[in-house]
């Protein structure tokens, strides 16, 4: 067993399919700056989201499995896709252990909204899931919210591939935004965790559009607080000391384009090493 002292200095493990979790990352740097901090991109195997589901439970579990190995106290699914398709197994595989996951935030897109209608952009695997359909049902059930999905099919990709602001970015955001504004969305949940990355881009298409009303749902601040408190109630939150948080990254694809993220999106130059990580059987060959 692990000495308890030891627990409170080991790390929190947080992965995605690829950069789109460092969203999610920021959040908890900033609730939670005393942490250590790993994150995985499994940018050698993106997108999860058009990958059989048994796949991507498979490969879930093997990320999380090497997380673990470097020490990890508990982990983040920071990728939509992810917890929709294999959150439940993990937790059944590794019970006790902290475990949070995303999922587009319908409540507090509830709670804002002033008209019932919502609009929700995220991967079709998350928008067909049937855990997101489950949360629906029973949100729209005691609100009376109506949710209007829109898958983003390729947006993943052009955000992974440091597109944040490019004209073929720009013109998938407004085929995707358009009809949901046009429907009468007064708010917008950003279900995916690559999308806050061009929140500066769907902020300035709705200042085009006239609309600066709509209210954008970004999940990773509440996901931070979730993480905050189940390390909490296990004992598990470490404490300031000499010793600054540590940040490391990993990858399963270059090194070089990890760090060229950390730089970019959050100004960070942590050590990033590459990891290989058996594929899963049933994995579409490249």
């Amino acid at each position: 067993m692990v000495p308890a002292t030891l627990l409170h200095d080991a790390p929190v493990g947080i992965f995605d399919s690829g950069v789109g979790g460092l969203s999610v990352l920021r959040h908890i740097q900033a609730q939670l700056g005393h942490e250590h901090l790993l994150y995985f991109a499994d940018t050698g195997f993106a997108p999860y989201g058009d990958k059989p589901e048994a796949v991507v439970i498979a490969r879930v579990l093997s990320v999380a499995g090497f997380l673990l190995d470097q020490g990890a106290k508990a982990l983040v699914v920071a990728c939509n896709t992810a917890t929709v398709a294999a959150v439940r197994e993990l937790r059944e595989r590794h019970p006790g252990m902290p475990i949070v996951g995303v999922e587009p935030g319908l409540k507090p897109a509830a709670s804002l909204t002033r008209n019932g209608k919502i609009g929700v952009l995220a991967t079709e695997r998350t928008l067909h899931g049937a855990k997101f359909l489950a949360l629906r049902d029973a949100i729209q059930a005691v609100s009376h919210a109506q949710f209007l999905l829109q898958p983003c099919v390729g947006l993943a990709d052009q955000i992974e591939f440091g597109e944040l602001d490019s004209s073929a970015t720009r013109a998938m955001l407004e085929r995707f935004i358009h009809p949901l504004l046009e429907a009468g969305a007064d708010t917008l949940v950003l279900g995916c965790t690559h999308y806050p990355l061009v929140r500066a881009s769907i902020e300035q298409l709705l200042r085009d559009a006239g609309r600066t009303d709509v209210a954008l749902v970004d999940t990773g601040d509440a996901v931070a607080r979730q993480l905050a408190r189940l390390l909490a109630t296990g004992g598990l939150l470490r404490t300031a000391d000499e010793v600054p948080a540590r940040l490391t990254g990993f990858t399963s694809a270059s090194a070089t384009a990890l760090r060229a993220a950390f730089r970019s999106l959050l100004g960070a130059d942590p050590p990033v090493h590459e990891a290989a990580i058996a594929v899963p059987p049933g994995w579409p060959s490249a």
